[in-house]
């Protein structure tokens, strides 16, 4: 279980580096310090369900569900970023 964890946790912060690295070499990319915590929040609870899935589900539902979450991340991520759906917390 702890290795697991710290194997998710890596994997998330390697996720993270990639905007902190962009961030160092242009201006088109402005992350915040919230920016980060939100996305590794995000992150992780993506990582830990889709893993959750692949170790006690079986079949068509392991497979539903793993898609059901890549699409609402990706659909969060977008609102948070550019604010596809004009909620009172999307970007721009």
């Amino acid at each position: 279980m702890y290795q697991r964890f710290v194997k998710i946790v890596l994997i998330v912060l390697a996720l993270l580096f990639i905007p902190f690295v962009a961030m160092q070499f242009t201006d088109n990319i402005q992350w915040s310090h919230g920016d980060f915590i939100i996305m590794g929040c995000m992150l992780t609870v993506y990582i830990f369900t889709i893993n959750f899935a692949l170790n006690s589900l079986y079949g068509a539902k392991k497979l539903l569900l793993i898609l059901i979450l890549g699409l609402l991340f990706l659909l969060l991520w977008a609102e948070l970023a550019v604010g596809i759906f004009n909620t009172p917390f999307s970007g721009s």
